[in-house]
């Protein structure tokens, strides 16, 4: 298992904001889905599949903070390696 994955996990488990955050992806993945899998779509219902994307992009971007804020505290993001800016 991925170390991100490991993370999610636990975040899963014990982050109460990362819960609501990916239920709330969830939701909004399964409501879009629904629409994207019908044929026609009537105006209001383009209108919320539009609504619904830019929704759904914000959640998971408020997600993908909690997930650096994990990494950071954990060491394992992309920078875990890099070398410490010189200081003055």
């Amino acid at each position: 298992m991925s170390t991100e994955t490991q993370l999610k996990e636990r975040l899963l488990q014990t982050d109460g904001e990362f819960q609501q955050l990916a239920a709330k992806h969830h939701d909004l993945d399964s409501r879009l889905a629904t629409l994207i899998g019908q044929p026609h779509l009537s105006a209001p219902e383009e209108l919320e599949k539009v609504t619904l994307k830019k929704r759904k992009l914000q959640v998971k971007d408020q997600m993908e903070q909690i997930l650096r804020r994990g990494r950071t505290v954990t060491g394992s993001g992309p920078d875990a390696d890099a070398a410490p800016a010189a200081g003055g």
